[in-house]
């Protein structure tokens, strides 16, 4: 899963849903406000599972870094080390960013 086509896909299923309650509203049809709401529920939904699959990546890819360092250090190899540390801290950061 791409979790950042799903955020945006959420976010626009989230927006289309909002636009047709304020419609439905607007005009008085019930049937077309709650499926407005429906819609936008299903959006939220999907950006919150795109977001705990983007912080479950996030903490896959610092841990493999985090192993990485360390056996880059223990057997002396500076560049599984460095590229170790690389890994930790993106995916320190696809953690912030899916918070």
């Amino acid at each position: 899963m791409d979790e950042n086509k799903e955020r945006a896909k959420g976010k626009l299923d989230e927006v289309v849903g909002n636009v047709k309650q304020g419609f439905g509203n607007l005009t008085g049809n019930e049937r077309l406000e709650a499926e407005g709401r429906a819609q936008e529920l299903g959006g939220e939904s999907r950006q919150s599972v795109a977001k705990g699959v983007g912080t479950a990546k996030g903490a896959a890819e610092e841990t493999k870094g985090n192993l990485k360092e360390g056996a880059g250090n223990l057997f002396g190899n500076d560049r599984l080390a460095a590229e170790g540390e690389v890994d930790q801290i993106q995916g320190e950061g696809r953690q912030r960013f899916n918070q």
